[in-house]
């Protein structure tokens, strides 16, 4: 596929996603204790539940999701940027951290969650609001019963890569409201 048709079945998918999506919010512990991970991620894209507000701060969407692969699509704005003209790394580190810590969160069953415990990013190219959308998409490596870990990488529609990253992940039983 090439890379205009790629970007064109990106920005469909997002759009086809965004209008289903219900507006930002964040789920109680109980709505996240009763669903597996992946329920809790089908709900989101489906609009039974809102998705998060940094996501929508951010710009990025989530647009796939199974267990262990989760992707979030972005683009960067200059809304984005430090003062020396590119897209600040903590947009990086958000879209990242996000994709990895949701697969994570995609094997889990119910009554289980996941908070971070460690971030590695590497930025190997800077992005800039000319970029256009881009893609992190968060594998897992493991889980277990105590840690989970995932690696992701944000590349552009015609396959850059622009940075790549890993986490773990504490696994841990949700506490009911």
């Amino acid at each position: 596929m090439s890379a205009e048709s790629t970007l064109d079945a990106w920005r469909r998918r997002e759009a086809a996603v965004r209008q289903t999506m219900a507006p930002p919010g964040t789920a109680s512990v109980s709505d996240i204790g009763a669903r597996s991970g992946i329920e809790f991620f089908e709900d989101i894209m489906s609009g039974k539940l809102g998705g998060a507000p940094i996501a929508s701060t951010l710009d990025f969407v989530l647009v796939e999701v199974e267990p262990g692969r989760v992707t979030f699509q972005g683009t960067p704005a200059f809304a984005h940027y430090n003062p020396i003209g590119s897209v600040h790394g903590g947009w990086f580190c958000t879209l990242l951290d996000s994709a990895m810590g949701c697969a994570v969160h995609s094997t889990l069953p119910p009554g289980r969650g996941y908070t971070t415990l460690e971030v590695k990013v590497n930025m190997l190219r800077r992005l800039t609001a000319q970029t256009g959308p881009v893609r992190a998409e968060g594998r897992v490596v493991h889980v277990g019963a105590t840690t989970g870990m995932a690696e992701d990488r944000i590349v552009d529609a015609a396959g850059k890569l622009y940075a790549a990253g890993t986490t773990t992940c504490l696994v841990l039983p949700l506490d009911r409201d």
